[in-house]
């Protein structure tokens, strides 16, 4: 009996193959989780956040669609790609309010989207992306590992296959990118 899983990463190897059809019946299967992922990635947003859920379902879509190289080795690496993607849009959103902040694209705003722009949040979440690229350039695996889980909603089992290494690794290299995190982003505040 075909598993949910199989037939999603079946159609991605025919959509990989350029089977357009693959790619429709595709979207409806992979739907629902990308949407998950993406009101989790909103709820770590401030409330009344700008961007809507669905706008970052869109946009992740389009970012998805429009690569290149489009070879998933499997419905977790899809959804994997997927969540950096939305991570992507959101820290260009934040680092685009925050150019605006500072004059470089002045704009007339109601007072109702003046109330709920957190400034503080947007640098925090650039902060983060910040410590994420150095983290990258350091350890490029544990870096994976971080949006792969936190970004992604990854398990650990989920993070090993997409990275072909043991759960240990995955949860070593989690607990010590996380410290590594803390203590940049606390060295950032200060």
């Amino acid at each position: 009996m075909e598993t949910s899983s199989d037939s999603i990463s079946q159609l991605l190897n025919r959509w990989s193959d350029g089977d357009k059809e693959a790619f429709d019946q595709l979207m409806p299967k992979v739907y629902s989780e990308l949407r998950r992922m993406a009101r989790r990635h909103m709820g770590q947003q401030p409330s009344g956040h700008t961007l809507q859920t669905t706008a970052l379902i869109h946009e992740a879509y389009l970012r998805l669609v429009r690569q290149d190289e489009k070879r998933w080795e499997s419905r977790v690496h899809f959804f994997g790609v997927a969540a950096q993607a939305m991570r992507h849009i959101l820290v260009d959103y934040a680092r685009s309010r925050n150019t605006r902040k500072r004059g470089g694209e002045e704009r007339i705003v109601s007072l109702e989207e003046a109330a709920i722009v957190s400034e503080s949040r947007a640098a925090e979440l650039i902060s983060l992306d910040d410590a994420l690229a150095e983290l990258a350039r350091l350890s490029p695996r544990q870096s994976s590992v971080v949006e792969l889980r936190y970004f992604g909603g990854l398990s650990v089992t989920e993070t090993a296959e997409v990275l072909k290494v043991s759960a240990d690794t995955v949860t070593r290299d989690w607990n010590h990118a996380k410290a590594w995190l803390r203590r940049e982003l606390n060295k950032a505040e200060a």
